[in-house]
């Protein structure tokens, strides 16, 4: 990235606001779904780290994990989110809420969640899982199919909680039923569901034709090929953009490539890309906005479209306002290189 200094104001294409990352596991070494006393401080670390890299708000996301430790997870994020709100820091990402992705999950498509934490996707689970932290929880991944009563979704969406259909085997029917009582988002298109077939459309194909419908991807070339983000971007693109990048970034973020612990197990991070042992995927180190610089790297859009999908799409999602945070200034660092920072206040 350029120097500031060195910056005219001729080089700036465009003005936006700061990016909001809907999945993100972690960051600086500390996993949001592994939280404990000993790590909490590390929170007000973490949002200034993600401000610095372009990021206003998150949602830290909570993977599948026991219960004991998905409620200690929550009680931490709260009181954090408690803090935020009464010492509001100019420079650092604010925490939106949570992003619950598991334990409600389908066993075949649970990719890298531990198959024993999973549970049975029903009301009184739901409300169990949640409990008091309810209110904090804005965004929930879960496979539809498993909902055999049809009571879950509108219940979630009666709690102004975003419903995204994810880690699933549903079939187009399936996925069509949970969108009209509600759900409005797919979690990391074409990952952890079954892939386009002539025959069977399945979730991600009846997500695709459906303009209620957001598409969460992860443009970091390896969750999904180039070519299929072009799809992708191709066919969410008309008068609104239903296409939401995510960094599903781990706890590595910000550290250099190694291997690393991940709940009970390792992960090998190389090139920002991780995987467990037997090679599953299981994330990125990837900050958000170089997902913006890959489809423009890749010439899958223009830089107002990339940039409006990890900035304004998210914020649609979770129907918010941009804020008071500087706006971030793009530029070209090269011919197809795109860069930023962040305008000073009275920019």
């Amino acid at each position: 990235m350029l120097s500031q200094t060195k910056i005219q104001p001729s080089d700036i294409i465009c003005s936006s606001p700061g990016a909001i990352d809907l999945q993100i596991n972690g960051a600086l070494g500390v996993a949001f779904n592994d939280l404990s006393a000993a790590t909490a401080d590390r929170l007000p670390e973490i949002c200034r780290f993600l401000w610095q890299q372009g990021v206003d708000g998150f949602l830290p996301t909570l993977v599948t994990t026991s219960l004991e430790k998905l409620q200690s997870s929550l009680a931490i994020i709260h009181a954090a989110i408690a803090a935020q709100n009464a010492r509001p820091d100019p420079t650092s990402a604010t925490i939106l809420g949570v992003h619950l992705e598991g334990p409600f999950l389908h066993p075949d498509k649970c990719g890298a969640h531990p198959q024993e934490h999973l549970l049975p996707l029903t009301l009184d689970l739901v409300k169990h899982v949640l409990g008091e932290y309810l209110p904090i929880v804005k965004l929930i991944t879960l496979a539809p199919e498993l909902d055999l009563s049809g009571q879950v979704i509108p219940f979630l969406v009666e709690q102004d909680i975003v419903v995204s259909l994810g880690h699933s085997t549903a079939t187009a029917a399936q996925a069509k039923q949970a969108f009209d009582l509600g759900a409005r988002m797919i979690t990391h298109a074409f990952n952890a569901m079954p892939p386009l077939h002539h025959r069977e459309p399945g979730l991600l194909g009846q997500a695709l034709l459906d303009r209620r419908v957001w598409c969460g991807a992860i443009a970091d070339g390896v969750h999904v090929h180039p070519q299929m983000l072009d799809m992708l971007v191709r066919l969410t693109s008309g008068t609104t953009n239903r296409l939401v990048l995510v960094s599903d970034a781990l706890a590595p973020l910000g550290l250099p490539d190694g291997e690393y612990p991940w709940d009970t197990r390792r992960i090998t991070v190389k090139d920002g890309t991780a995987r467990l042992a037997n090679g599953t995927l299981s994330g990125t180190t990837l900050p958000l906005l170089d997902c913006v610089k890959n489809l423009v790297r890749w010439d899958i859009c223009s830089p107002a479209q990339a940039i409006a999908m990890a900035t304004e799409a998210p914020r649609q999602v979770l129907n918010l306002i941009a804020g008071e945070s500087p706006p971030l200034a793009w530029y070209w660092e090269s011919e197809h290189e795109l860069s930023w920072y962040r305008q000073s206040p009275l920019a």
